[in-house]
């Protein structure tokens, strides 16, 4: 019973790292390439190869061999921690329900401290 258990447990941990990986791939689809030059970041192209990589590890690698789905999830994660606010940031897409401006901004334009 615990073999079943952890076996369900292994299995919905692949399945969460995969689709991970799948939502970062189609992010990574749809961001622009000079935005990732424009973020001093690696090219959309290294990216796309990466984490189309790291999908095909997590589908057709099994799960015994844990080093290549823990290099796929640390590669996924920074790509969705620090790589895509970045592009995102650069493409326009600030945070809050915003596009654009930044945390500075008044109603009529940037605040620029009374100067």
């Amino acid at each position: 019973m615990l073999l079943s258990g952890f076996g369900t447990f292994l299995w919905l941990l692949n399945l969460g790292m995969l689709v991970l990986a799948v939502l970062a791939f189609g992010l990574s689809v749809m961001a622009r390439e000079d935005a990732y030059r424009a973020a001093d970041k690696q090219t959309k192209k290294f990216w796309l190869i990466i984490l189309g990589l790291t999908i095909v590890v997590n589908l057709f690698v099994p799960l015994q061999i844990l080093f290549l789905q823990l290099a796929g999830l640390v590669a996924t994660i920074v790509f969705l921690v620090d790589v895509r606010p970045a592009v995102r940031q650069i493409s326009g897409g600030g945070g809050g329900g915003r596009r654009g401006g930044s945390s500075s901004d008044g109603p009529y334009g940037p605040y620029n401290g009374g100067r």
